[in-house]
């Protein structure tokens, strides 16, 4: 396989693979902007099909090439972004082998900033850490956080993934994620207010990882959370996610809490670590000079790096 001269360098190529019917835009402007030149989307992609498509990427290049290639991974499910990671590092053929990032519908960028945020604050405010804690996942069965319940319960969170539409929702969730990641949640129902509030009563950190636009914890809901430490919401689409978290707060009192020292992180200062995080990992592929396979586990550490720097 021919190398390309020094006076034409060979392009930087990402080839983004998603098993939905598009590729998220927000995605392709990251991976721009991040200082790819050339970005194929691949739609329908199952996980059968990744074996062929990481090998055609690789052997078309030559062992100079490959370090100017990468691989996306995206879509919406969690569980077989991961699953797709693994299939691509499978498929490598050193020397012919490429850096992988799997960032299903950015959750796994989205979780870390929330969970390193989190995290930062509960040592900042409170001088303490995940271990032990009682975290509440509100709209815990989705993308972001099932994440961010892999993420939680790694660092020793007693963490509950609620669901509003029933228990035994909640339960195959938390099974899937204790099952896929090795770690242990439960689920619980937040069906009606009562349930609601007495989950919340037990909580000392809430996660609001709902869809967009939809009020989780109101203001009545907020009053019932006795030990309240920290309120963290995902959601930057008005209503806010959770009644007095402002989606620019980062570690400002929350109102209405029971607790004069509880505080509220809003979603764009989550989202202010999830584009740093998205971005370097980005680069790292391109220029890291060895290929790296990027889930949340790296995500998170990136994310840590970037929430001990705010000070």
């Amino acid at each position: 396989m021919p190398e390309a001269t020094e006076s034409i360098p060979r392009p930087y190529i990402l080839h983004m693979f998603t098993a939905t019917p598009q590729m998220s835009p927000f995605d392709v402007n990251m991976a721009a902007d991040a200082g790819y030149q050339i970005v194929v989307p691949y739609c329908n992609v199952d996980e059968a099909s990744v074996v062929q498509l990481t090998q055609d990427a690789i052997f078309s290049r030559g062992p100079k090439g490959v370090s100017r290639t990468g691989i996306f991974i995206g879509g919406r499910d969690v569980m077989l972004a991961a699953d797709m990671l693994d299939r691509a590092r499978q498929a490598m053929v050193p020397p012919f082998e490429v850096s992988v990032f799997a960032d299903p519908s950015g959750s796994y960028t989205t979780a870390a900033a929330l969970v390193a945020l989190v995290e930062r604050h509960l040592k900042k405010e409170h001088s303490v850490d995940f271990g032990g804690k009682r975290v509440l996942i509100l709209g815990g069965t989705g993308a972001v956080g099932r994440v961010a319940a892999a993420m939680a319960a790694s660092l020793g969170a007693d963490v509950a993934i609620a669901s509003h539409s029933s228990a035994s929702r909640a339960t195959q969730v938390s099974d899937e994620i204790n099952r896929r990641f090795d770690v242990a949640t439960s689920g619980v129902a937040t069906t009606t207010p009562e349930q609601l509030q007495k989950e919340l009563a037990r909580a000392e950190v809430v996660f609001a990882t709902a869809v967009a636009g939809v009020q989780v914890m109101s203001a009545a809901d907020l009053a019932h959370a006795k030990n309240l430490l920290i309120a963290a919401d995902v959601n930057a689409v008005p209503p806010e996610g959770i009644a007095g978290v402002n989606v620019m707060d980062d570690g400002k009192p929350l109102a209405g809490a029971a607790r004069q020292d509880a505080v509220g992180i809003g979603a764009l200062a989550i989202g202010n670590v999830k584009y740093q995080v998205e971005h370097r990992l980005f680069v790292r592929m391109r220029t890291g000079g060895k290929p790296v396979y990027l889930g949340f586990p790296e995500a998170f550490d990136e994310a840590r790096a970037i929430a001990a720097g705010l000070g």
